[in-house]
């Protein structure tokens, strides 16, 4: 059996995702990561949306600094793909604004790090075959978008075709599924419990572990190295609070979103990758994994 090879992602945006405009999960959670990856060895990738990139230029820079990779998220965490399912409010950026939006997305991070980034993951994992090819254009190497548990098609990462992002064809790109759990049932339409996120706080690291080891006997099945593409995010590692207010509206997350965020999320990512490590994994950024897959 071919032994696991992980890509630990963190999206690197708003609180609570598109429902807050603060970054206090950014300044006060995305240092613990830091240190929690150098002490356990682990070469992340953290997928900056820019607008944070060009708020927070020194904690951008110490992420390369300490040897960590910095990807691209788009500018403000906008839907940038096709959207899955109906999000109140959430609407995508039109087809022919996108090549424009990554353009943007990547120079202004570039201007931050003094370079352009390589590895991109789009919000929401909702992706499109436009997208994939703006991204091919721009020099992009890996695309952590994929989402596994609605496609299901796709276990191992690939090279996507110009003109259907979800087949496999001839772009030098590399498209990384995310992990999902193939061997639950829907329980809705898009098989939103089939994703891993975010089962490692909210049940825990042992909990978790388990859906990975269906997975890596799904893919040893079909004799395909088993590759687990997880995203978190710098605030589940800060206390959230249930009630977010600001201007004229206030939000409140659904319960599980915000539950266990802080020390126990932080302790849980860490028990996680021993838990991985115990298993013989080897860590990869999104960057490292696209060098690694085509050397295969």
């Amino acid at each position: 059996m071919d032994k696991p090879r992980v890509v630990i992602g963190i999206d690197t945006e708003t609180d609570v995702g598109s429902f807050t405009p603060f970054y206090s999960g950014l300044e006060n959670g995305l240092p613990l990561l830091l240190e929690l990856f150098g002490k356990k060895s682990v070469p992340a990738t953290f997928f900056f949306v820019a607008e944070a990139a060009q708020k927070f230029p020194a904690l951008t820079r110490e992420v390369m600094k300490r040897g960590f990779e910095v990807g691209c998220h788009t500018i403000h965490h906008e839907t940038i793909g096709d959207p899955l399912f109906d999000i109140p409010l959430v609407k995508p950026v039109l087809p022919e604004e996108v090549p424009n939006r990554l353009r943007r997305a990547t120079s202004m991070i570039s201007e931050v790090i003094g370079s352009s980034p390589v590895s991109f993951r789009a919000p929401r994992l909702w992706g499109s075959t436009t997208m994939v090819n703006s991204l091919e254009e721009l020099g992009y190497v890996a695309d952590a978008t994929y989402p596994m548990y609605y496609f299901e098609e796709r276990i191992a990462p690939y090279h996507p075709s110009a003109t259907d992002w979800t087949q496999e064809g001839d772009l030098k790109i590399l498209e990384i599924p995310n992990f999902a759990d193939l061997s639950l049932p829907r329980k809705d339409p898009w098989g939103r419990n089939r994703d891993q996120w975010p089962i490692f706080r909210t049940a825990g690291a042992d909990v978790l572990i388990s859906h990975i080891d269906n997975f890596i006997a799904l893919a040893t099945s079909r004799n395909v190295t088993p590759v687990l593409c997880f995203y978190f995010h710098p605030w589940e590692f800060i206390e959230m609070p249930s009630r977010f207010d600001f201007g004229e509206a206030s939000v409140e997350p659904s319960p599980f979103i915000i539950r266990n965020c802080g020390f126990y999320a932080l302790q849980e990512l860490g028990r996680l990758i021993d838990l991985l490590r115990g298993r013989d994994a080897e860590f990869y950024s999104a960057a490292g994994m696209a060098a690694y897959w085509s050397q295969r």
